[in-house]
């Protein structure tokens, strides 16, 4: 068995969508969106809160272990038909090569299959399943407007003049140094529907991703395919050995968009204060809306949706309960609040959220607390009771309510959180968490023995670890552009146009004081 190197990461590229006229972008383990309002940073946030709800499957809260994603359960149900004519010594030789995995399973455990490359006999059945997916328009068009809430993607298309949004989603995992074609899952929205489509070239490599858990541990209590007399029992067969394949080659092929994602929006804190009415006015509304035809029900985007919904199942039976990342949320607590975060539930198993300062012998309800508390506690509980090792964690605007030396702190707490493994995305207006998150980045050019006694010392983070991305309006034909952001080793930031702003105050500062001194001059 042979492994191969870790792909790169995942690239979205859109065009014309939302008031994005064109983007693409390399999803690496902290990116950053930074640049004016209304330039589509949120809407380019959703859209990959919406891609990783479409190819990860939808964990509950309280959900243990993973599950396969629709998308790939309806590609093994779908793809069963076309395989029925695999030839037996093919089907063999796939599942000879599984018995082989599940030895080194059985003697090593599942962390030393990690890694395999498939081979060709065995890449070759999964590849057309995985590329079947021009039915699948619908189901991911769908989850994209559950997302922003509206009522077609069709919404979606950037105005004004043109008649289609692009969305495509691609990922290098090339084995050799030259590049080889990546897979693409591309989707085109028009006026009259989506159009879902994919490319695999013949040379995609294909392994067993680490992360994947199903187990090639059954196989080794079965006969091979030749051995089936019974047609509908070599179908079965056909559908399990298939299944499993695919289920433990596709996280490798989408890299980290196979991965859970949690989504902290703008105005979480609003939510956090008033999730009760929230829920009260829903249940309400819903049972009316039968009687009063002019109550319809009121709509929130997917994101707020999913937000409210997991907010309600935290802190729930201790057996749902899962402190992976409680390290970071106490690093939060200490650090930057002072204080603890702590989620109470009623007889009727409903959430309150509570704040202790350090040192109080009681709890305060949140919406007694600062801005700050109130804006860093979803953090905290996240980071405590859903995220996992692996998930993404998009989070717009962390810097709201935050003195700047808060915002350098939480962005060394966003740097041990990548650390640890867990993937972030961030929309930011804030000069000081460029400049923050540029020294970071420098830090990793200092030698480990060098770097006693400056702040974040263990927290550096590699350029290939980090992407900062501007998007920049444009006046003809309107709309905005995103474009990478180099680190400006000689400014010390990500610049993305503060100076000039700084500038440009200064000198009206300098024209106010010269007019002052021209008018009192005799």
């Amino acid at each position: 068995m042979t492994t191969s190197p870790n792909g790169r990461d995942p690239v979205l590229s859109v065009t014309d969508f939302g008031p994005i006229e064109k983007a693409n972008v390399d999803l690496r383990p902290l990116t950053v969106f930074v640049g004016p309002s209304n330039t589509g940073k949120s809407y380019l946030a959703i859209l990959i809160y919406a891609l990783h709800r479409f190819f990860s499957g939808h964990r509950a809260v309280g959900y243990r272990g993973r599950r396969p994603p629709p998308f790939l359960l309806h590609r093994r149900s779908r793809s069963l038909g076309k395989m029925t004519d695999v030839p037996k010594e093919t089907l063999d030789a796939a599942f000879r090569w599984a018995e082989e995995i599940a030895e080194t399973e059985k003697a090593s455990g599942p962390a030393e299959a990690a890694g395999t490359v498939l081979p060709e006999s065995v890449a070759g059945l999964i590849r057309p399943i995985l590329g079947d997916v021009e039915d699948m328009g619908g189901s991911i068009d769908e989850e994209i407007t559950r997302c922003f809430g509206i009522e077609g993607s069709k919404d979606l298309i950037r105005r004004p003049g043109n008649t289609n949004a692009r969305i495509r989603l691609s990922r290098d995992v090339s084995e050799a140094s030259g590049r080889r074609p990546p897979f693409e899952y591309d989707l085109t929205v028009t006026r009259t529907g989506p159009r879902f489509t994919s490319f695999f070239s013949p040379e995609t490599p294909l392994r067993i991703e680490p992360e994947a858990r199903p187990s090639f541990m059954d196989f080794q209590y079965m006969a091979p395919p030749s051995e089936f007399e019974d047609d509908d029992d070599r179908t079965f067969f056909t559908a399990e050995l298939l299944g499993t394949l695919t289920s433990m080659a596709f996280p490798w092929t989408v890299g980290p968009v196979s991965r859970p994602v949690h989504y902290l929006p703008a105005d979480r804190t609003g939510v956090m204060h008033a999730h009760r009415v929230v829920v009260s006015s829903l249940i309400g509304r819903a049972s009316r809306a039968g009687l009063r035809r002019d109550a319809p029900l009121p709509i929130l985007s997917g994101v707020l949706a999913d937000f409210l919904e997991q907010l309600i199942e935290l802190g729930g039976a201790p057996g749902r309960r899962r402190r992976s990342h409680d390290n970071l949320a106490r690093l939060l607590e200490s650090e930057i609040l002072e204080g603890a975060i702590r989620v109470g539930r009623s007889v009727a198993d409903y959430p309150s959220f509570f704040y202790r300062p350090d040192g109080w012998e009681g709890d305060l309800p949140l919406m007694n607390t600062s801005s700050m508390v109130s804006e860093l506690a979803p953090v905290v509980l996240y980071l405590r009771h859903v995220v996992q090792r692996g998930d993404v964690l998009i989070i717009e605007e962390p810097e709201s309510h935050l003195h700047p030396a808060m915002q350098v702190a939480f962005v060394r707490l966003l740097a041990a959180a990548v650390r640890s493994g867990i993937r972030v995305v961030i929309t930011t207006h804030s000069e000081w968490v460029l400049e923050a998150l540029a020294n970071l980045v420098r830090l990793s050019e200092v030698p480990r023995g060098n770097r006693e006694s400056i702040d974040g010392a263990d927290l550096a983070l590699t350029p290939s670890e980090v992407g900062a991305w501007l998007f920049k309006s444009k006046k003809s034909p309107g709309g905005s552009v995103v474009e990478e952001i180099p680190l400006d080793v000689e400014a010390g930031t990500f610049p993305a146009g503060y100076g000039e702003i700084t500038e440009s105050i200064y000198n009206d500062w300098a024209m106010i004081s010269n007019r002052i001194a021209d008018a009192r001059s005799p």
